[in-house]
């Protein structure tokens, strides 16, 4: 029996992190991304082993993968001696691994991070060193996974080429992996749904694909190119139902981690959208 694809949403951990992972599988999903700890700030959070280990236990038992998203104020690209300095950040991204870890997830999402007027070979240096200095002392299996940006910050991160060279010269790329966002490569320019074929193939080239964890799975409310990013509900878009099928179900994808972060359900989950998005993965086993 193949096992089943990997599909989810982001979930609220209102009630803890197994009461996430519960909620998650009463959806229907056997994935699911949530935030270690409040969105909006970088204050640590003491791992709470009780309510972790719950997590991870519910999961390995439902054959659940999971990822969680760093705080929006993270920016990796930062300089040493920025009103918050990197180390406020690097001890912000340790704190989400052990979290991640704690609750048996594949890893951390991060931003690849914004420049805001700086030299680019300075921010591309920046992120290698904040990424160094996070995963040094890391012995964990969480990775630290870089998703690539909308360009509507500026147009850093918005290639594979960047991501996967500032994994390749860090000092630990076995310790990193991606996190591939639909509608920011749409918005980006880089993924033209008409020609899904050239994004793969633009992978395969860059060994790209080999070390992607996860997709976050949007739709986008903006056109091709806009650099605009703000997500749609599924085939609800500019990107639209087929095209995202023909990406998501494809060889180097369809056995991805994969979440949705669109807007929920009038019961409060993801539940309709997630269904639409297996009977992808179903109607292709039946042909």
């Amino acid at each position: 029996m193949k096992p089943k694809p990997k599909i989810g949403a982001h979930v609220s951990i209102r009630g803890g992190y197994g009461r996430a992972a519960r909620f998650a599988w009463e959806s229907g999903a056997t994935s699911f991304q949530y935030f270690p700890k409040n969105p909006r700030s970088l204050k640590l959070k003491t791992v709470d082993i009780r309510d972790t280990r719950d997590c991870a236990l519910f999961c390995q038992e439902k054959g659940i993968t999971s990822i969680a998203h760093t705080p929006y104020a993270i920016n990796m690209a930062a300089n040493r001696d920025d009103a918050t300095p990197r180390k406020v950040y690097v001890d912000s991204l340790l704190n989400d691994l052990e979290i991640a870890e704690a609750c048996g997830s594949l890893g951390i999402v991060v931003h690849f991070g914004h420049f805001a007027g700086m030299e680019p070979l300075q921010g591309y240096q920046n992120i290698i060193q904040c990424m160094n200095e996070t995963l040094e002392s890391w012995e964990g299996n969480a990775k630290l996974l870089i998703e690539n940006q909308a360009g509507n910050h500026g147009t850093e991160g918005i290639t594979l080429e960047e991501l996967v060279k500032v994994r390749e010269l860090s000092q630990f790329p076995e310790k990193i992996g991606f996190c591939l966002d639909t509608c920011h490569a749409f918005a980006a320019g880089i993924w033209n749904p008409e020609h899904t074929e050239d994004l793969l193939e633009r992978g395969n080239q860059l060994g790209f694909w080999p070390h992607l964890v996860a997709v976050h799975l949007n739709d986008s409310k903006f056109p091709f190119d806009s650099r605009r990013d703000r997500h749609a509900g599924i085939g609800k878009g500019y990107i639209g139902e087929e095209g995202l099928k023909r990406l998501i179900t494809s060889d180097p994808l369809r056995k991805k981690s994969v979440v949705l972060e669109t807007e929920k359900g009038s019961d409060g989950s993801h539940r309709n959208e997630i269904a639409t998005v297996r009977s992808w993965f179903e109607a292709g086993a039946r042909k």
